[in-house]
């Protein structure tokens, strides 16, 4: 696969379904960390999914320990509203893993303070009551970067 998006500790079972629909029409694999905020056949979560959850490179793992014990972590970029840099300003490479936290509280601080120089952001007005962008959302938009920046390989 030449993208891989991780969602550690989902909360919402539409974002969820909504990204699996994204991951499935762009070929990337979709991670799930647990815990989860609702089960995997969650009828939301298929609802928002529609059909595509057979097209779908599914993984799902207990924590984020086993998470990191069974991925490549030089390929790991983390997405935050506290990130570095831009998004746009990151080279990705093929098999490159995305990284987003849960709804409410995003990625761990310990995670992010780890690995500060591979955290990315998602440029944003500067007014507090603009907190985040909603996470399908976030998803999509840095998905198509790294596919742009992959020349769309093996898309049509």
């Amino acid at each position: 696969m030449p993208l891989n998006v991780v969602l550690v500790e989902p909360e919402i079972p539409q974002n969820t379904g909504n990204i699996a629909r994204t991951c499935a029409a762009t070929g990337a694999s979709l991670h799930l960390v647990k815990p989860l905020g609702f089960a995997i056949d969650d009828k939301h979560v298929k609802r928002a999914g529609l059909d595509y959850w057979s097209l779908l490179d599914l993984h799902v793992y207990e924590n984020l320990d086993e998470f990191f014990q069974k991925n490549d972590v030089s390929k790991f970029y983390f997405a935050t509203t506290k990130g570095r840099q831009s998004y746009t300003d990151f080279k990705f490479e093929e098999g490159a893993f995305l990284l987003f936290g849960k709804e409410t509280a995003g990625l761990p601080k310990e995670i992010l303070s780890k690995y500060q120089e591979r955290t990315m952001r998602i440029p944003m007005v500067e007014d507090e009551r603009a907190r985040s962008l909603n996470l399908s959302n976030s998803v999509a938009i840095i998905v198509y970067e790294v596919l742009r920046q992959l020349k769309f390989s093996n898309l049509i």
